[in-house]
Order: structure tokens, then sequence, then C-alpha cells
């Protein structure tokens, strides 16, 4: 008996066809060459593969294929299945200062006066250069400004004793630089054709913090110090859990390349001023045009899991903001102490770094990426003499 005639077999065909590349071109819509186009379908069909043996294919809720299995053992629990999705959601979304790895707005300055940069580029924002002014509210060491939310004071003597743990070496490769969030864009003068999503996010390296690491890693290489710099958006295509993603990515990195001594997490931030307009942090810098302006932001174990020498990290942001203060007076914003530990546990050279906000242009994205990676290679080179 025949079901389908030979014409609707065809059209069916077509259909399916049609919906693989569909898929294949969403997974890889983040990928700017063939072979990590390549990575990301090797990635993603195990477990499109898996979701259609649970019969979980259609499903929309997030929900990992271990969940699926778990719950599809009752009937009962299936039926809780929304339930559990929500709840799953609700608690990738609870402020993170008690317990968990961050998500939050991690950019809180104490007293920061804003300050005109008429030099600053056009690209339809409003520039400021932000300086700290008043030391109330901070930890100050030297020249850094420290920012902190936990509860115990820090300890100024113990900062300033200048020396960090984590120290170049001669294997390679020695600095891993990768993006928890790797769809924040900055805005352009001219929109090339970008395709945005909401909160000023695109999956275009042409205009996303990716970029940023492509100049820092470039600088890193003319300095002789070996880099990898993974492009992976871990932010794509769900924002929540690209800690968890990110975090999986480093520890892979890390038993596959146990020489990485330092991991720099790429971000930007987003500032508004007291109407909701966006606005750009801008940095002068003789003979090189205008920078944005970075934040180095730090993890702890205040949020109660373990990261026993978040210190460490602490040290080097101290040592790098006070060599680039010294070379670039404005170039840095107070450093962040905060109780989420950002993967920081991971390695004692590790730092999450903010470049510029959304409201920055590309172009002043990159040359702040490449004037930190400049100056943290001659840090590194110092301390490793």
């Amino acid at each position: 008996m025949r079901i389908f005639s030979a014409g609707t077999r065809r059209r069916l065909r077509a259909l399916g066809l049609a919906a693989g590349t569909l898929w294949a071109v969403c997974i890889t819509a983040g990928s700017d060459t063939a072979a990590g186009a390549m990575e990301a379908l090797g990635q993603a069909l195990p477990l499109r593969a898996l979701r259609w043996e649970l019969g979980d294919l259609w499903y929309q809720d997030q929900l990992s294929p271990a969940v699926a299995v778990t719950l599809g053992e009752s009937p009962l629990l299936l039926a809780a299945r929304p339930a559990v999705a929500e709840l799953r959601r609700q608690e990738e979304f609870v402020p993170q200062n008690g317990g968990g790895e961050g998500e939050e707005s991690v950019s809180v300055p104490v007293e920061e006066t804003p300050l005109e940069a008429p030099e600053a580029a056009d690209n339809g924002v409003a520039a400021r250069t932000l300086i700290p002014t008043d030391p109330s509210g901070y930890t100050v060491v030297g020249r850094a400004y420290i920012s902190s939310s936990r509860e115990e004071p820090l300890s100024i003597p113990a900062i300033q004793e200048g020396t960090f743990d984590a120290e170049l070496t001669p294997e390679s490769p020695q600095i891993l630089i990768l993006h928890s969030h790797g769809s924040e864009g900055y805005t352009p003068a001219e929109d090339p054709g970008i395709v945005w999503s909401g909160d000023y996010r695109t999956t275009d390296a042409r205009c996303n913090v990716v970029a940023v690491g492509d100049a820092m890693a470039e600088a890193f290489v003319e300095a002789g110090i070996s880099v990898l710099h993974d492009r992976t958006l871990y932010d794509y295509p769900s924002y929540s859990g690209a800690y968890d993603r990110s975090l999986a990515a480093i520890q892979s990195y890390l038993a596959q390349y146990p020489s990485i001594r330092f991991i720099l997490d790429v971000h930007r931030d987003a500032i508004e001023d007291s109407q909701g307009n966006q606005y750009k942090v801008v940095s002068t810098i003789e003979g090189e045009g205008t920078s944005a302006q970075m934040t180095l932001v730090v993890g702890s174990d205040g949020s109660g899991l373990t990261h026993p020498r978040w210190m460490e990290n602490l040290k080097l942001a101290v040592a790098l903001q006070q060599d680039l203060l010294t070379e670039y007076p404005t170039l840095m914003r107070p450093i962040l102490l905060r109780n989420s530990r950002y993967n920081q546990h991971a390695t004692t050279g590790s730092l999450l770094v903010e470049v510029g906000a959304a409201g920055n242009s590309p172009e002043e994205a990159a040359l702040a990426g490449r004037l930190f990676a400049q100056r943290m290679a001659a840090v590194l080179e110092a301390r490793s003499k």
C-alpha cells in the first residue's frame, strides 16, 4: 500500500533538507571560519542526536539531556517538566551575592567624576572620561583604587608587596583569552550591516568583544608571548549559563595545555546616564588616539564557592593597574573586587577585563585591548626576570 506519492516524498525530503540547512546555519552563526563552523557542528550534533533518541527534540525549555532522561523515568515527573524548567530559570537568574557564579552587572563604581571628552570620534554616543576623585569608599593602593563588595576589609600591606603568584614559563601557550559573554557589542560610527539582538549584542565579530580579543592576542604574540584565543560565543544562543559553559572550556584547555598561566575573560560594560541614554568611556592616548577606558574585575570567595587564592589574582590586577596608570593616567577605571568568582579559581593569573562600554566604537575598544596587552606583557616579562 502506497502511503505517499513520489511527489509528496520529494517535497518531504526537500523540507527535511531545508530544516537541516537552517539548523546548521543557526549553529554556526557565531563562527568566522570553516574550521570554527565545523567545530560548532561537531559539538552540537551529538547532543541533537541524543535529544532525537530521547524524543526531546522540540522542547524549548533548555533542560539538559541528563535532566530530560531523569524526568522521562516517571509520568509524574514528566508532567512537572514545565515547573522544573521554570525553577531552573529562576535559579540561573538569582543575584549571586550569596552563592553561585555571577552573571550580574559588575560595574558599580563608588564615586567617579565624569569629564567631558570632546576629542573622541563621533559615533553618535556621548563621550565621558571617568576618574575617581575621592578615596572614600575605596581601598587605595598607590595609583590603584579598589571598589570592594566584600564585607571584610582588605589588607593593604599584603597587596603592596608588589609580587603575584603567576609568572611566565618557557612552555606554550602561556595565556588563554576567551569571552564568557562574547556577543557583547560596540557601537560603530557607520553600521556595516550588523545584525543586532537586544542589549547591544551581536554574533558579528567585527563589532563585539571577540575583535578586542583578537587585538590583544596579536599584541601578546608581537611581544613574544604565546597565546590561545578562544573565539567561541558562550552566551549564544542562550545568555544564562554562559559562565558554566566557559568554565567547562577553561577546564578542557587547562587539561590539554597545562602550560597556561593567565586567563583573560574579556567583556565590555554598559553605562547609562540618569535619562537612560548610553554613553561611552574614553581615554585620550597621546600619539595613539582615543581609547576606551577599561576595568579589571576580580572575583573572590565571598559567594561561598571555593576560591582560596583569589588574593593572588587581586595582586596581579593591582600590579597591572599601577603600570597602566603610570603609562596612561586615564585608561583604567577602579578595580572591582566582587563576591562572585567568575571562574577565576582556575588559575592564580585569572582576570575579567571589561573593555569600554556598549557606546564605545569597535576601534576605541580594539586600541584599549592592544594597549592593555602591551603593558601586561611588559609587566609579566619584568616579573620573570
